[in-house]
């Protein structure tokens, strides 16, 4: 979306970003508890809810996400214990997210949701997200773990995120804030809302884009443009009809265009210039677009019955356009064998970093071409009743599901001279990869709560039946007349049983603890089984004498682990997937929080602490031509998960002005599966990162704002894929302000 759009749509909003509904912007520092749910498709709403479930689980507020303002997922959610996650382009676009030991490539083994709706680009079929939603427009973000599991899916092993879009306010409201700073980057938000007696509506706008911070020798920018569009309507009963209800649309479209490359550097490179990119790498650049369409009927029958209904449409498509292979003397060789072995491939590590002119054909750049669709209808049936000392809900929800992705690849040839790229051999659509992956998937859940003075219970089961297929059209029939036709299929009937429970030992201590079955989805391999194992966590949320927090103890063994073919992960693509056998994921998760200052009502200082120990072990034996996994013995650990991390965050908070610091540990970790010590060239370093954010309130409607990322300017790794090291974001300072009336 060009410029000029941009300020036409501000011209018709006028004041931009709608000020959170007046249900969420009530004061919720990370101290208090009562607030008023989301009116939306939410997994609690509140952290009232969220801290008294029969499980683990993490409400980050509207307040909580106004401290810093981040645009980054990755910041976001480090604060969060259970939580591990490794950062690729340094602005937190294609997140890498584990919970609790899941494998974290490409987000694929967790359930992501916008709204409670399913949001990867293909959650059965290919669920990898190189789809992700912008967080700078989230009012609200959950995290579930543990207990309950069984009411999200697919995915029920490490848990489910579900982001909370911006609501209609309960009356007009408008809003409008922007940000400049390092790397030329910068952040418009703007949106409007109003609500009458039968009809509300919102409309907003978010642009964010930035030059990057690394360097090409042409000085090409590495940055990005993202746009996001979204529109809400809603039209409601009179509050005196007999059966409540409403039906709300909503319509998001986002546009992208990202200079980013799979091409990392060699240990050697980064050491000495970790913000350089190499000349064979000036090309690579992702477009893609996603448009969603969805309408939710409420239907409230009395007040203790609720029926909600979500029909959804999500489109993706990109083309993620990058050098993949290189070529010298007739030979190809991928990017992530010469960046992990350059002295085994002199020549070609040569022609990459444009030490050596390469003849026409030498670079060989795939257009990962991809179009993405998602789309369903579901229901979910509340009722909850009383009895004497007795509080019973029985949750019911069906969903069904179709998703697919359309692969149509080709390969083009460039040479590289005196540093610049030219085209010397333009591929035919279609002759890399021609196919179509698709699932139709049938699921349900039931939930029963029983809380009983001082015992809450929730037994609950879900189902699953899925059935997965390809089509392969062969990279010799473009026009897919079906000559040479190769399908094959997979179908999966799976019951996944889990129950919490919670006892309340007094109004400031309570224990709980849980067992589900994890589970997640095959590929359309014929035969192949799902990965499954069995969860349990046991845990304790206390408050006394003002500290308030959360440990928790959790255990997940798989029987079946199963490992994908992610170029991601320095892999081919294909999205197979193969069988990693039994593996142990236990850890240790702690939340503390504290008011330093108690007797002062001007001030506040609050003090919070996040832990996570996870500790991961193969129980098997075995060999895998993933690049990611390798040849693994028993006790291994698997790669890119951290033994240990913790953050702090600490805030003076004032009714003029407040100050947050933010810092984050992320211990070293190593790339591929393996125990004891870990080698240099398998090795992300542990990094310690500080962020400083302030605010300052000219009066009741204009903040003034100041972010300032990577305080100590600290230089370090992410990770080593998909091809060579890369570097996390520099220092960085942006300024702005927010409007809202």
């Amino acid at each position: 979306m060009n410029t000029k759009l941009s300020f036409i749509f501000l011209a018709i909003i006028s004041f931009g970003y709608a000020q959170n509904n007046q249900q969420t912007v009530a004061k919720d520092s990370i101290q208090k508890l009562d607030e008023i749910i989301i009116s939306t498709n939410v997994i609690f709403g509140n952290k009232f809810v969220a801290q008294n479930r029969t499980g683990s689980s993490y409400f980050i507020s509207p307040q909580e996400l106004k401290k810093f303002g981040y645009t980054d997922i990755n910041r976001i959610l480090r604060n969060v214990p259970g939580v591990t996650l490794y950062e690729e382009d340094g602005f937190g676009l294609r997140p890498n997210i584990s919970l609790r030991g899941t494998s974290p490539e490409r987000s694929s083994k967790i359930t992501l949701m916008e709204d409670g709706v399913l949001i990867a680009p293909a959650p059965y079929s290919a669920p990898a997200a190189y789809y992700f939603p912008t967080v700078a427009r989230m009012e609200a973000i959950e995290i579930l773990k543990g207990s309950s599991q069984v009411q999200y899916g697919p995915f029920t092993t490490g848990g489910a995120i579900n982001m909370v879009s911006t609501q209609i306010p309960n009356q007009f409201s408008a809003n409008l804030s922007a940000s400049y700073g390092s790397f030329n980057g910068s952040k418009l938000h703007a949106a409007i809302g109003d609500s009458k007696q039968n009809i509300a509506y919102m409309v907003e706008f978010l642009n964010y884009t930035s030059d990057g911070f690394k360097n090409l020798s042409n000085n090409a920018n590495t940055g990005f443009d993202k746009n996001d569009i979204v529109a809400k309507f809603r039209v409601n009963s009179n509050p005196e009809a007999r059966f409540n209800q409403s039906v709300e649309f909503k319509f998001q479209y986002s546009d992208e265009d990202t200079n980013e490359t799979y091409l990392g550097l060699t240990d050697l490179d980064f050491e000495s210039n970790p913000f350089s990119r190499y000349d064979a790498s000036q090309k690579d650049n992702m477009t893609a677009d996603h448009i969603q369409f969805s309408a939710t009927h409420v239907l409230n029958i009395s007040d203790e019955f609720r029926i909600t209904t979500t029909g959804y449409y999500n489109n993706f498509s990109r083309n993620w356009y990058k050098l993949n292979d290189v070529v010298f003397n007739d030979t190809k060789v991928g990017i992530n064998s010469i960046l992990t072995n350059p002295s085994d491939y002199t020549d070609y590590f040569n022609i990459i970093n444009g030490t050596t002119d390469a003849p026409a054909n030498s670079l060989l750049l795939k257009a990962n071409n991809r179009d993405y669709i998602s789309k369903g209808v579901q229901t979910k049936l509340d009722y909850h009743w009383y009895g004497k000392n007795v509080f019973h809900d029985i949750e019911v929800g069906l969903r069904m599901h179709y998703d697919e992705e359309d692969r149509f690849q080709w390969i083009d040839g460039y040479n590289l001279t005196n540093g610049e790229m030219t085209l010397t051999n333009p591929g035919t659509p279609g002759t890399d990869a021609n196919r179509i992956s698709s699932a139709n998937a049938f699921s349900a859940f039931v939930m029963y709560k029983l809380k009983y003075n001082k015992l809450t219970l929730t037994p609950g089961l879900r189902y699953e039946n899925i059935d997965l297929s390809r089509n392969d059209y062969g990279k010799n029939d473009v026009s897919r007349t079906g000559t040479n036709l190769s399908k094959r299929n997979n179908n999966v009937d799976v019951f996944i049983p889990g129950i919490g429970a919670n006892y309340k030992i007094s109004n400031d201590f309570s224990a709980f603890a849980s067992v589900h079955k994890g589970f997640s989805p095959p590929s359309n391999q014929v035969g192949q089984k799902p990965e499954e194992s069995v969860n349990i966590e046991l845990g304790t949320r206390f408050n006394t004498k003002g500290l308030r927090g959360e440990i928790i103890a959790f255990y997940n063994q798989y029987s079946n682990l199963l490992g994908s073919d992610l170029a991601a992960t320095g892999g081919t693509g294909s999205l197979e997937q193969f069988n990693a056998g039994e593996v142990r994921v236990n850890g240790f998760e702690m939340l503390l929080n504290y008011d330093l200052i108690k007797t002062n009502n001007s001030f506040k200082l609050p003090l919070t602490f996040a832990y996570t120990y996870t500790n991961s072990k193969f129980l098997n034996s075995f060999d895998s031509d993933d690049s990611l996994w390798g040849e693994v013995t028993i006790g291994d650990q698997l790669p890119y998960i951290s033994n240990h991390q913790f953050s702090s965050t600490i805030s003076l908070e004032h009714k003029d002005f407040e100050i947050n610091l933010s810092g984050r540990f992320n211990g070293a970790f190593r790339t591929k599966a393996g125990r004891g010590d870990i080698p240099e060239n398998e090795k992300v370093n542990s990094n310690f990162i500080i962020d400083l954010s302030g605010k300052y309130h000219l009066n009741k409607h204009i903040n003034l704002t100041a972010n300032l990322v990577n305080l100590l300017d600290t230089t370090y790794a992410v990770s080593r894929v998909p091809a060579g090291l890369r570097p996390g974001l520099p220092f960085g300072v942006f300024a702005g302000f927010n409007i809202k009336l």
